[in-house]
């Protein structure tokens, strides 16, 4: 095997790989975007590809097409990442389908189950979706994997207010005053539980 191997033919996918990754590092998006087209133009399952415009697609606001490319994505490769399956799950969401985001967040923990946000976007989904006993599991297993993170134990103890079960949350507002004083003390406004 040579110790160089022969540089990409312009007009290549890897060609046109390292054209847009040009354009992103200039700043340029909407050219790189265009590499992108032009590369699922002829390969329309490059995961690379497809990946790569999603994500540009939801930072330029364009959730609809980014969630039409990722769900190509994964539809095309459903093992290549959980991270396919996360963002695709967090589009979902944002554009208020629940049903749909959990399953694609499932999707994700079953390939990596100590995906700390895809459990807590499947807990909010959960909660969206009136299923409180899964979202508490679900959040649970958040807080476990991120103890420090103040979002899951904030969802958390919402949740237990919400289903009359003060001393749960209660204890959830008392262990973030050690480390999150002040989400501890919007939890007790918006509760009115006193820890």
């Amino acid at each position: 095997m040579p110790l160089n191997p022969t540089p990409s033919r312009p007009g290549s996918q890897h060609w046109l790989k390292l054209q847009a990754m040009f354009w992103l590092a200039l700043g340029q998006d909407k050219r790189a975007v265009g590499v992108f087209d032009t590369m699922l133009a002829r390969r329309p399952d490059d995961a690379h590809a497809l990946a790569s415009r999603a994500h540009h697609l939801a930072q330029a606001g364009q959730r609809d097409a980014a969630i039409a490319d990722l769900q190509t994505l994964v539809a095309a490769h459903p093992q290549r990442s959980a991270a396919d399956w996360f963002n695709l799950a967090f589009l979902l969401e944002a554009a208020d389908r629940p049903e749909d985001a959990a399953a694609a967040f499932r999707r994700a923990l079953a390939q990596d189950d100590r995906l700390d946000r895809a459990w807590y976007g499947l807990g909010l989904a959960l909660i969206r979706l009136g299923q409180p006993d899964e979202a508490v599991a679900a959040l649970k297993r958040n807080t476990e994997l991120q103890p420090m993170s103040p979002y899951g134990w904030y969802q958390l103890a919402r949740l237990h207010a919400s289903r009359q079960d003060g001393a749960e949350a209660v204890k959830i507002i008392r262990h973030l005053r050690g480390f999150e004083p002040k989400v501890a003390a919007q939890l007790e406004r918006e509760t009115g539980l006193a820890a």
